[in-house]
């Protein structure tokens, strides 16, 4: 049972996500990471960052302007980062 604790505590803290944060103005962050077991780049978290952005600028009927992404890889027991600075215009 101790075992299985640990692991459901590892899953949910594996796939935490900011959110949208604005940082300066009219821009704003997402930085999400992931829970791939493996090597390897993180495509699933970074779509999923993507559609954050879009949902977040399509409430104001406007689409996401990538200002700066940052994927990090997996690696030997390091999970995969992707971090999305955007502007909605």
């Amino acid at each position: 049972m101790k075992n299985y604790s640990i692991f459901v505590l590892l899953l949910i803290t594996a796939c935490s996500s900011t959110g949208v944060v604005p940082i300066n103005g009219d821009t704003y962050m997402i930085a999400k990471r992931s829970a791939q077991v493996g090597f390897g780049p993180p495509d699933g978290v970074k779509a999923e960052v993507y559609k954050e952005a879009n949902s977040y600028c399509s409430n104001m009927q406007k689409s996401v302007e990538t200002v700066d992404l940052v994927v990090t890889n997996s690696g030997f027991a390091k999970p995969g980062n992707v971090s999305l600075e955007f502007r909605c215009k």
